[in-house]
């Protein structure tokens, strides 16, 4: 059992413009070599080719993306006995978000185009909309799960 004292989660503080935390993780999750500002300016740039092509509210779109994205079960690998299992587990809800934003990125990053803030934006507008790359691993993942639902009494 770990003596370590329960480290309290720092709360992610809102973005400037939107005034949302979730606005904020995405653009940490973006960030490279600590350029921020860059990262949100890619953040903002992406939500206003989503306000052109959408002409709703970008917020909106993205809140939307990431709740499509976000993963309710997950496999972790158990060791029982020398054999390794493939345990299906709940998600929390902020593992469950990291996870999204973590693969929204990801993917944005893998697609083909000119910024990354085009990519972005296609990426979320994709995943506001039930297709693209974030959502076929969020739907993998769940498949996983499912599959391997026999091993669900190894949890710890």
């Amino acid at each position: 059992m770990s003596r370590r004292a329960y480290i309290q989660k720092r709360p992610v503080p809102p973005d400037p413009v939107y005034n949302s935390s979730l606005v904020s993780m995405i653009a940490r999750r973006i960030m490279e070599s600590g350029k921020k500002s860059l990262a949100s300016r890619l953040v903002y740039d992406a939500f206003k080719i989503i306000e052109e092509r959408t002409g709703g509210d970008p917020l909106a779109v993205f809140e939307q993306a990431v709740r499509n994205a976000t993963p309710l079960v997950e496999v972790k690998a158990r060791r029982v006995g020398g054999a390794t299992y493939q345990v299906p587990m709940e998600v929390r809800s902020d593992r469950g978000t990291a996870l999204a934003l973590r693969w929204l990125t990801h993917f944005s990053r893998q697609r083909a185009g000119r910024s990354m803030a085009s990519k972005l934006a296609n990426e979320l507008m994709d995943a506001a909309n039930e297709t693209g790359s974030t959502v076929r691993k969020r739907e993998e993942t769940h498949r996983m799960a499912e599959a391997n639902k026999a091993f669900a009494h190894y949890r710890y």
